[in-house]
Order: C-alpha cells, then structure tokens, then sequence
C-alpha cells in the first residue's frame, strides 16, 4: 500500500478546463479530505445526490450548482458552497503548516481559520472552533500519518511528503479560488 496522499485522488488530478472543474473527480478528491479530517462528509454527500440524480446536467461542478440554480432548494449548491469553504481553511492550515515547519498545526489552523470561515460563523461557532483548534493533532504526529503506508510498508521520506502534499495543496487552492470567483460573479452564495 502506499501513503495516504498516495492512496487518494489528488486535486492534483481533477481535470480542470475552460467548461469547468470535472465533478466526479473533485468529489472523489475532496473524499481523500475526509479521511484526514472526517468533516466535510455531510457536504460531499449532497453534492454527490445531485450528481447522481442528473449526471448529465452536473459533469462539472459550474454546470451543477447553474443547473440546480433554478430550483427553490439549492442544496447541492448550498452543500458544495460550504465544502469549498471547509476545503479553503484545510489548504491555508496545511500551507501555513508547510510555509513554518516549526509551528504546531493548532496555530496553522487558528491562523487560517481567522482568514477562512471566521467571517461565515456566528458567535457561539466561532466559540466552538477556537475550542476545537486546541484539538488538533502534534504536528509530528500529523506528518507521520500522512508518511505511513496503511498496509504497513516503508514510510515515505520527509521529502517526497513535503513535495506531494505541496503538488496536493496547489492543486486545491487552484480549484478552490476558481469556484470562489464562479460563486461571487455569478451570485450563486446568495441566500446561503
């Protein structure tokens, strides 16, 4: 078996093209977060119903949430706008943990949290998050999870973690900004 980062879908490898972001893949992608985090499953699993409601109408991610748009319930759309928030704030965390290898993830996340979903949460979840930021786990622990084989095979170096996770972390922030400029200019996150 190989390392998790090996073992899931990269955001490295979700087709991305001028009609928009390959659906399937990032659902398949984004599923690879969940098993880091177990946070966004809620999200994944509405925007996963409406692709395999109307495959045909949701091939990309744009197409779906423009599909969906005319309905009185946008859930899909309401599901994928808050997994691209809950994406932002893991891609900033982990990047801010990249950028500083001697900073603990719990300051990573509380930085990117302040820059991320601050400004969505109402005051008790703000409570709640700077509570759950406590809870994060050592950075080396972390690191070393994401180096393990699952199968119990060699851990990858430190090196090759560090250049997957960066390929892995571009490839998110790329995606995740596209969809945020497609949200706000088509207002697509009103109502929400």
């Amino acid at each position: 078996m190989a390392p998790y980062l090996e073992s899931v879908k990269s955001f490295a490898d979700v087709p991305v093209t001028d009609a928009g972001v390959d659906t399937l893949a990032f659902l398949e992608a984004a599923q690879g977060v969940v098993g880091l985090f177990e946070r966004s499953e809620g999200n994944i699993t509405k925007v996963r119903a409406r692709y395999d409601a109307f495959p045909d109408q949701s091939s990309t991610l744009e197409l779906l949430v423009v599909n969906e748009k005319t309905e009185k319930k946008r859930t899909a759309t309401e599901g994928l706008l808050w997994l691209l928030r809950g994406l932002a704030f893991t891609c900033k965390a982990l990047q801010l943990a990249q950028a500083n290898a001697s900073e603990e993830l719990a300051a990573a996340f509380s930085k990117s949290y302040e820059g991320t979903l601050k400004k969505f949460h109402n005051f008790v979840v703000k409570g709640i998050f700077s509570v759950a930021m406590k809870a994060c786990p050592y950075r080396a622990d972390f690191y070393a999870k994401l180096a393990a084989d699952p199968a119990g095979g060699p851990s990858v170096s430190a090196d090759k973690l560090s250049d997957d996770l960066n390929k892995w972390l571009a490839a998110l922030d790329s995606i995740v900004k596209r969809m945020e400029t497609f949200y706000e200019v088509g207002g697509h996150s009103k109502g929400f």
